[in-house]
């Protein structure tokens, strides 16, 4: 196969910095999935464009997994539309105000519910998001802060149990690796092992309820909350002079239940016969949140006399709203597929030497890990060629193979996290309602501490290999997020 060099990661590359410097994701997408096709047809225009739609956006768009993507994002804009409309999502504002009285009760609120949902990170994003987006206008804090919170409580949290998706997923690329090296190994026992050197799930989760109790924000996010707080129409300081009486509760407690209810009827049944997957985890979602939007009809149609004619048409239009959701989701696909081709993931792989020392090949492993997560906005696809190139080259260094792995995820989730154009990114944004880049600016700070946070673990473990460097980092991590608030934080919360 033809090997691209440094032209492999232009498209990447271009995305990214188009994102940045445009604030444009479909455009900084589009453009950078066309740049890949002109390498990969050799800089012929007219191949390239017709490539770009026939072998990767329709291919990506009718793939099954991403097809059900799309299709519960449509649907949950749908039920969104329709809890607007009906009140409901008003309802539980005043009702969760009522009980989390201030903005850190408010976002410590969200932050237990992003880990209460550990079954799905897709879940939590489009369930917790839109969730929680009233109350925060009630409480007075930016979109910005709560598709952070949503983004870290979502892969950290499912990357973390081993009987998820995510935890299946990685087993058997775990398996098929120690097969090729002929290595003795149980996948699960091997997790199980890998679990307490996840210092980057970890560090994240942790890190929110720390940022939290400070009470400040600082760099980007501190920005963002103050344009937040400027831009509040007159005379609405305050949540006291909200005075327009809020829906019965029934308007979104029979939604939710109905959801809840399917959620965990499909999940269940599929836990104690055949055991849960991606599809099963999907198909319970639509068909959740299909049920759900019936339920809000049945309370439109009986406390407000809303007509079923009506309500459809509500729900339709609430699914035209995130057509570009699935747009930029599209894209995004088509991107790391032509990565694929392109062998970018490879290419950033050769930069790990076959010379170095055991010890601190796992700190080289979670850098390049983070690049190519980075780069692709893949963690599943950075995973999958970090397990087959980097854990044979440990194996022949005699480097730890439990904390390679445990390199391979942190790095993997860090630059997933970090990228602009990851689906589960773009995923936070929607279930925020926060621009796209405006979360991914304001994230990348706080995503960072913990990125370092993370190196220091892997130092430390390249001097003395222990489960409990977690414990320390957790403390250090603590430490540091209230030196860098009490310096540069500003006061945004109480």
């Amino acid at each position: 196969m033809e090997s691209y060099g440094f032209l492999a990661v232009v498209p990447p590359v271009l995305s990214v910095f188009l994102a940045i410097y445009s604030r444009n994701i479909i455009l900084s997408l589009g453009i950078g999935a066309l740049s890949g096709t002109l390498i990969l047809n050799s800089f012929n225009p007219f191949f390239a464009t017709v490539s770009l739609m026939r072998d990767h956006i329709f291919v990506q768009v009718s793939s099954p997994s991403n097809t059900q993507v799309i299709l519960i994002t449509l649907i949950i804009g749908g039920f969104v539309k329709l809890l607007e409309v009906s009140g409901g999502a008003r309802a539980f504002s005043a009702a969760i105000v009522k009980i989390v009285n201030g903005p850190k009760k408010g976002q410590m609120a969200t932050w237990a519910s992003g880990i209460s949902i550990f079954f799905s990170d897709t879940a939590n994003s489009l369930i917790v998001g839109p969730l929680f987006r009233p109350v925060y206008r009630e409480l007075k804090i930016c979109r910005e802060k709560l598709a952070y919170i949503i983004d870290t409580t979502a892969a950290p949290v499912v990357i973390l149990i081993p009987v998820a998706s995510w935890g299946v997923y990685i087993m058997s690329l775990i398996e098929n690796s120690y097969s090729d090296m002929g290595v003795e190994g149980d996948p699960f026992t091997v997790l199980l092992n890998v679990w307490p050197y996840q210092f980057y799930a970890f560090l994240a989760l942790f890190a929110v309820p720390m940022i939290i109790s400070t009470g400040k924000d600082f760099g980007p996010m501190a920005k963002a909350q103050e344009k937040y707080m400027n831009n509040l129409p007159e005379g609405n300081n305050s949540v006291e002079t909200k005075k327009e009486e809020a829906p019965s509760l029934i308007v979104v407690i029979l939604p939710f239940a109905i959801m809840i209810a399917t959620l965990s009827s499909v999940l269940g049944y599929y836990a104690v016969t055949e055991g849960v997957k991606s599809i099963h985890v999907n198909a319970g979602l639509c068909l959740s949140y299909i049920f759900a939007s019936m339920g809000c009809a049945y309370v439109m149609k009986r406390y407000q006399e809303t007509t079923y004619n009506k309500s459809m048409e509500l729900f339709f239009e609430g699914v035209g709203n995130l057509i570009t959701v699935g747009a930029i989701l599209a894209l995004a696909w088509a991107l790391s597929s032509i990565c694929r081709e392109l062998e970018t993931g490879q290419y950033l792989a050769t930069l790990v030497g076959d010379t170095l020392d055991p010890r601190f090949f796992p700190i080289v492993v979670f850098f390049i890990g983070a690049m190519m997560s980075f780069a692709t906005g893949s963690s599943f696809g950075t995973f999958a060629i970090l397990m087959a190139t980097t854990l044979p080259v440990a194996h022949i260094l005699g480097a730890d193979l439990v904390l390679t792995i445990a390199a391979i995820l942190s790095g993997g989730l860090f630059g997933d996290h970090t990228s602009p154009i990851s689906d589960t990114t773009v995923l936070a944004s929607m279930g925020a309602d926060c621009p796209h880049i405006d979360h991914v600016s304001t994230q990348f700070p706080y995503a960072l501490l913990t990125g370092i946070m993370t190196i220091t673990a892997f130092i430390l473990l390249s001097i003395y290999q222990t489960p409990y460097v977690i414990l320390v980092m957790i403390l250090v991590q603590y430490l540091v997020i209230k030196l860098v608030m009490e310096r540069y934080g500003s006061q945004t919360s109480s």
